[in-house]
């Protein structure tokens, strides 16, 4: 992958899977390390994420950026300002990861549900041992349409649509290290 200009770094976690920086995601993990702390609501969050964000766009040589080298950074700055005691809660779980629905049925191949459903287990599995704690699935009404053959939405594809979902639900549900997942469909 490359970082183009004026983009930020991708992230790699120690898995070594890439992700797309995500503000959003570096807010939510010096939130809840300064909740933790006992600084619920902490005034500063804002300015370190703004911080955090604008040094990682000047690093737009570098392509790829460890997880483990940003939380490096958070933590120094948590240090210089006088916030040490933060330090030891900032654990930044990977970045929400989207991925097309759409995808998987393409490899599986038009009709063919039991292989989307097999191919849709595995990348399931493989996404939730990253640790991440956000899985955002996208597609799912062009997925289900290339998987029924159809040109226009159907009744068989309203059915086919609800077992997706609820196969997702299953899967996931059957993983009591995921309480804390957080995942939406669309």
């Amino acid at each position: 992958m490359v970082a183009f200009k004026e983009e930020f770094p991708y992230l790699r976690c120690d898995s070594g899977q890439l992700f797309e920086f995500n503000q959003q995601w570096l807010h939510a993990a010096i939130t809840r390390a300064a909740d933790q702390a006992g600084y619920p609501s902490w005034w500063l969050t804002d300015h370190i994420t703004e911080s955090i964000t604008f040094y990682l766009r000047l690093r737009n040589d570098e392509p790829v950026v460890p997880i483990s080298q940003l939380s490096q950074t958070v933590r120094y700055v948590l240090k210089v300002i006088g916030y040490k005691e933060i330090i030891p809660y900032f654990a930044p779980s990977p970045p929400p990861i989207a991925f097309s629905l759409l995808e998987v049925a393409e490899a599986a191949g038009a009709g063919y549900e039991l292989a989307f459903f097999d191919g849709l287990e595995k990348r399931i599995a493989a996404l939730v041992s990253t640790g991440t704690d956000s899985l955002q699935f996208y597609g799912l009404n062009a997925c289900v349409k290339h998987l029924r053959g159809a040109k226009a939405w159907t009744r068989a594809c309203d059915t086919l649509r609800d077992e997706v979902i609820c196969f997702v639900r299953e899967k996931l549900a059957a993983k009591t290290e995921l309480e804390q997942l957080r995942c939406s469909l669309r």
